[in-house]
């Protein structure tokens, strides 16, 4: 009998819908209703051959007592490693570009082309945003429906956090918060292995550029596959 990782397990459970369902507060990160210019996807079919290639940038709501915070991520497509994140207290642009500013000084692959991918949300689209992005030589790409899939990493990565390392738990303040946020991320890029990764960290597939990163083309996730390789 096949041995079957967790990653696979895990998808697998939850393609038949036998996942336990919690309940929870939600609060909405992403407003695409605004004028500022949107950018096309260009991430499409792009195979990952190296890290500092791709990053994915999404947000995600961690809960405290009457109240939200949101964690502003960024995620390299062939690592599955988080480069850059900020947990603040608002939605605003400025929060999203501090996490930025953490990726660009963690970035390694400084003279090779680099594309960025997100949502069409304001803080994405911002000029503070996208100059930073073009005053760095980074291509901006971003989501052009409104399907997860086309940021599949990125939410895989948000779910991880919250399921397996304990982000969706309900804080006391933003002081615990922080803490949670920076010991899981830690543990997350130097010790959680992915499927995707031929078994090794984040850390660790983010340290070489030899490996393919592994993906699996099923009829219920071709789309994933399309758009950024595999989600695991």
């Amino acid at each position: 009998m096949p041995q079957v990782g967790r990653d696979r397990l895990f998808t697998l459970l939850r393609e038949e819908d036998l996942l336990v369902k919690r309940k929870r507060r939600y609060t909405k990160t992403t407003n695409s209703r605004h004028w500022m210019r949107k950018y096309p996807n260009k991430i499409k079919d792009v195979p990952l051959q190296r890290p500092d290639q791709l990053w994915a940038a999404d947000i995600t709501y961690i809960s405290v007592k009457e109240s939200f915070l949101y964690l502003h991520l960024i995620t390299d497509l062939y690592s599955k490693m988080i480069v850059g994140y900020r947990l603040s207290e608002n939605l605003s642009a400025s929060s999203s570009l501090e996490a930025l500013k953490m990726a660009l000084a963690n970035r390694k692959q400084c003279t090779e082309p680099l594309i960025h991918h997100s949502d069409r949300g304001l803080q994405y689209c911002s000029s503070a945003y996208t100059t930073m992005l073009q005053k760095n030589g980074i291509d901006i790409s971003m989501t052009e429906a409104s399907s997860p899939y086309e940021n599949a990493v990125a939410e895989r990565v948000n779910g991880i956090l919250k399921d397996e390392f304990g982000l969706d738990d309900i804080f006391e303040d933003l002081k615990q918060a922080e803490k949670q946020v920076s010991e899981s991320i830690i543990l997350y890029n130097e010790k959680r292995p992915h499927l995707s990764n031929h078994m090794l960290t984040p850390l660790q597939m983010h340290n070489q550029c030899e490996l393919k990163p592994r993906s699996w083309k099923k009829k219920t996730t071709s789309i994933i596959s399309k758009t950024c390789g595999s989600i695991t």
